[in-house]
């Protein structure tokens, strides 16, 4: 009774602690789901104009891509350059794709499903679809029906699981090719429409009829900026950032990294070449009586014997002679022969005979129609097709498994029998041993720890005679620096690191990186410093152009502005606004339009142009004796604003709003 009693006078301090109990549970409980929250959106790839891609979606389309790119091109190894295409061929048709269908909802027009049925198989299929080998008949042209036959069958479903994955491929390689259909589909439809609002009216046919035709012959004079000593003008730092500010907008830039590195090249030391060179000798006298060819040259060789048949094509060149002389017969064996840092000898397995080299065949298909497959060399074709094929007759046919089942062939045509040799090779190309990867490894890791930042490591490389190679603008995206193998973990280190800073030691293919970053670019414009040199350049030909006006300042005739500047008159017989150039002196579209703005016979005021200050004097107008048609002018504007729709798309894309996080992915 004494303890309940003690909870009643306790009462309204222990609501108070479960109350604070309860909320910090409730709030527990918020933050953790708000956790899930801000993780579910660290892991989108990208917004791009409010759609969001989530990880999984993005690896799901570049499955889907890498699975169309083997059936594209029958490999299935890719090396890394091949990967980031198709890594960037995804991003780049998400954008399109996303970008159109904003501006497609803002105007109304969209790809129904009816208009898409119509591209994919109907009478007028898109080009797209056309293009595909996969859907190509007997005589190597575009099927609708094989078309209709895919669509069919990746519809349909099987109790084989092998089956099954070939149905699951089959429907994303279809998939793939519809949604390429769809917006390439909705970027033409999108082009015709700008195509038709940019067209040229009566005025502007006239306009440019006029420009073209409408001249009048000048005499003029130049001096050119180069022909001003820079000593005779200065350029202060205010007439730089007027510059800078004036050109601003074309400095902007995507946040991005300069580095310089040195490589060390992982090549195999005086033991390894000992090593390959004492192993070849021990096998020597083996290889050249075993019984077991197999055994010796499968267990140490790097070429595997499996009873090819060579040709005097085929065959490695520097045995070329020895396996086709003329006295050529089974044993015979060559010393150890040493080139492009491979260690190697060869035996004669069987000689005197000719084989085909090529044959042509045609697959025979149960309950369905037989497929010409074409001509074949033997090298192209797998050993168990290869030999029956190779050694049949015209119309005979063979059966060979398959993976879990089996393939009927007939031979239709062989090629003409050429001579041919059973070759054995044993072959060992020195490599690095693992001791030879450690001596490389600790020396760059040496030098990164002898000259832990930028300046220090390119001096010590210099004086080493080791190659520094910048890189710039590597981008958080970017897939390798340079044409090193295996990069990308550099690029990520250098988005990490403080400039200055000096990288650990990456592996690169055949070579140690060690790495400098030089440069740390975040800012949405390039910093002045970065352009001052052009800047300066174009500052300082303001300063002479200003120079050499002060200089003319008063001149009443073309003669005197000739005498002052110390340049020749020169004539241009005529000049008109639709010009592009300014006779011999190139793109002055300034000097043009005062030119022809002046009328006829009167002197300009000093121009500044592009290559330098001209003096102007205008004669006779000088007109062209063509005719106006207003059709004829429409159609040569319409030709010159061809491009224009495509490079709106290409606006579009720029001006999308992209938020690209890929590089956390990558």
């Amino acid at each position: 009774m004494a303890s309940l009693q003690k909870i009643r006078n306790h009462g309204a301090l222990l609501i108070a602690i479960v109350g604070l109990a309860m909320l910090a549970f409730i709030l527990g409980d918020f933050l953790n789901s708000g956790s899930s929250f801000f993780n579910r959106s660290r892991e989108n790839v990208g917004v791009i104009e409010g759609q969001k891609i989530h990880y999984t979606e993005y690896e799901a389309a570049k499955d889907q891509l890498t699975e169309v790119y083997k059936i594209e091109s029958g490999r299935t190894d890719f090396d890394e350059d091949t990967y980031a295409q198709i890594r960037n061929q995804v991003w780049n048709m998400y954008v399109m794709d996303y970008t159109l269908r904003a501006q497609a909802e803002k105007i109304g027009m969209e790809i129904t499903p009816d208009e898409l049925t119509e591209l994919c198989v109907g009478e007028n299929v898109h080009q797209i679809i056309r293009g595909r080998r996969a859907f190509a008949g007997e005589d190597g042209q575009f099927s609708r029906e094989a078309v209709k036959g895919l669509i069919s069958a990746i519809n349909n479903e099987s109790d084989d699981a092998e089956q099954n994955a070939n149905l699951k491929q089959a429907k994303d390689y279809w998939l793939y090719w519809e949604k390429a259909v769809r917006i390439s589909y909705m970027q033409e439809k999108y082009t015709a429409l700008l195509q038709h609002l940019l067209k040229a009216n009566s005025l502007d046919a006239e306009f440019a009829f006029n420009g073209r035709q409408n001249g009048v012959a000048v005499d003029y004079v130049m001096k050119p900026y180069y022909a001003v000593a820079d000593s005779l003008v200065k350029v202060s730092d205010g007439d730089i950032k007027k510059l800078y500010n004036q050109h601003k907008e074309q400095y902007k830039q995507t946040p991005n990294r300069a580095i310089k590195y040195i490589a060390f090249d992982i090549v195999p030391s005086e033991d390894d070449f000992k090593a390959a060179e004492t192993m070849m000798n021990n096998l020597k006298d083996e290889f050249k009586t075993t019984d077991d060819i197999s055994l010796v040259v499968n267990t140490n060789s790097d070429i595997m014997y499996d009873g090819r048949d060579y040709s005097e094509e085929s065959v490695p060149a520097q045995f070329k002679e020895f396996a086709f002389r003329k006295d050529a017969k089974a044993g015979d064996c060559t010393d150890i022969l040493f080139e492009n840092n491979t260690y190697s000898m060869a035996r004669i397995m069987q000689a005197g005979y000719s084989m085909p080299d090529s044959v042509e065949l045609k697959a025979i298909v149960e309950d369905g129609e037989d497929q010409e497959l074409g001509w074949f060399k033997a090298a192209d074709l797998p050993k168990n097709i290869a030999e029956p094929a190779l050694k049949g007759k015209r119309g005979e046919r063979f059966t060979v498994a398959i993976g879990m089942g089996e393939q009927t062939y007939e031979i239709m045509e062989i090629g003409k029998p050429t001579p041919k040799v059973k070759l054995a090779i044993l072959a060992r190309e020195v490599t690095p041993s693992s001791k030879t990867y450690s001596v490389i490894y600790n020396n760059a890791k040496q030098f990164v720890v002898n000259n832990n930042n930028a300046e220090a490591l390119e001096a010590a490389a210099q004086e080493a005679g080791m190659t520094v190679v910048p890189q710039y603008n590597l981008t958080a995206t970017t897939d390798k620096v340079g044409q090193l193998k295996s990069s990308r973990p550099i690029v990520r280190w250098a988005f990490e690191a403080k400039e200055g800073a000096v990288s650990d030691v990456f592996e690169c293919g055949q070579q140690f990186i060690v790495a400098a970053l030089t440069e740390v670019n975040d800012g949405e414009y390039r910093p002045l410093e970065a352009v001052r040199a052009e800047l300066m350049y174009e500052a300082t030909n303001n300063a002479k152009a200003a120079y050499l006006k002060k200089e003319l300042k008063g001149i009443e005739s073309l003669e005197a502005a000739a005498e002052k500047l110390g340049q020749p008159v020169q004539h241009i017989e005529r000049v008109a606004l639709g010009d592009s150039r300014f006779g011999n002196a190139g793109m002055e579209p300034a000097v043009i339009g005062k030119a022809i703005a002046q009328g006829e016979n009167a002197l300009s005021e000093p121009i500044q142009g592009n290559m330098g200050v001209y003096v102007v004097k205008t004669g006779a107008a000088n007109n062209a004796a063509e005719t106006f048609v207003v059709e004829t002018e429409k159609a040569q504007l319409a030709s010159r604003y061809a491009y224009l729709p495509y490079q709106a798309m290409q606006l579009l894309e720029d001006k999308a709003e992209v938020d690209d996080n890929r590089a956390n992915f990558q």
